[in-house]
C-alpha cells in the first residue's frame, strides 16, 4: 500500500493557524458567552474533548472527529437550554452514545490498534468522571477538577498531534487550544 502523502497546502501555514484561530473564537464565547464561566458551564467540555476522540477511534475514521465535535455542541447546548436536565445529563448523554459508537466498531473490528477504540473508550471512562464527578461536589474542588481535566486533556491532545493518530491534526490542534483557553479561566475563576 502506498504511503498517504499529505495535500500541499497542508503543509502551508493555514494548516496549522486556522484550528488555533478557530478555537480561540470557540473558547471565547464559551468562556464568556454569559459571564465568566465556572466548572458547571465548563465541565461537560471534559466529557466532550474524550467523547470526540472515541467517536473517531469507534468509526475508524480520523475525520470523523469534527462531526463528532459538532454533535458533542448540540448535546451540551440541549444541557444548558432545556430546563432541568443540566451539565450532567450532557455527560451522560455523550457517555450514552459512545457506548452504541463503540459497539458499532468493535463489530466493525475497532478493537485493534490498541491506541485506537480500547484506549480512548478508557479515557471516555476517565474524564466523564471527572467531569460528571465536578458537577456534584464543592465549587472549589469542582473547579481543579475539570482545570485538571482539561489540562490532561491538552497532554493528550498535543501526544495525538504529535503522532497523527486517531483524529485529524487540526481537530488535536484545535481542542488543545480549546481546553487550555478553557482550563485557564476555570482556574483563574475557582482561583480568584
Amino acid at each position: 500500500m502506498p504511503a498517504i502523502t499529505k495535500p500541499v497546502w497542508a503543509h502551508t501555514w493555514f494548516a496549522n493557524i486556522w484550528p488555533i484561530v478557530a478555537a480561540i473564537m470557540f473558547a471565547t464565547f464559551v468562556a464568556f458567552g454569559s459571564g465568566p464561566a465556572d466548572h458547571t458551564d465548563v465541565a461537560p467540555v471534559v466529557t466532550a474533548s474524550a467523547f470526540v476522540y472515541l467517536g473517531a477511534a469507534a468509526l475508524q475514521r480520523r475525520v470523523a472527529a469534527w462531526p463528532m465535535f459538532f454533535v458533542s455542541v448540540i448535546v451540551i447546548t440541549i444541557g444548558f437550554l432545556v430546563p432541568g436536565i443540566g451539565p450532567s445529563w450532557s455527560s451522560w448523554a455523550m457517555v450514552g452514545v459512545s457506548g452504541v459508537l463503540l459497539g458499532y466498531g468493535l463489530i466493525r473490528g475497532a478493537l485493534r490498534p490498541l491506541w485506537g477504540a480500547p484506549l480512548q473508550a478508557a479515557a471516555l471512562a476517565v474524564f466523564a468522571a471527572a467531569a460528571i464527578a465536578a458537577v456534584h461536589v464543592d465549587a472549589t474542588w469542582a473547579g481543579l477538577l475539570v482545570g485538571a481535566g482539561l489540562l490532561a486533556h491538552t497532554a493528550w491532545d498535543i501526544n495525538h498531534h504529535r503522532t497523527e493518530r486517531v483524529v485529524a491534526s487540526s481537530m488535536a490542534l484545535f481542542c488543545a487550544v480549546l481546553d487550555t483557553f478553557l482550563a485557564v479561566v476555570v482556574l483563574a475563576v475557582t482561583l480568584a
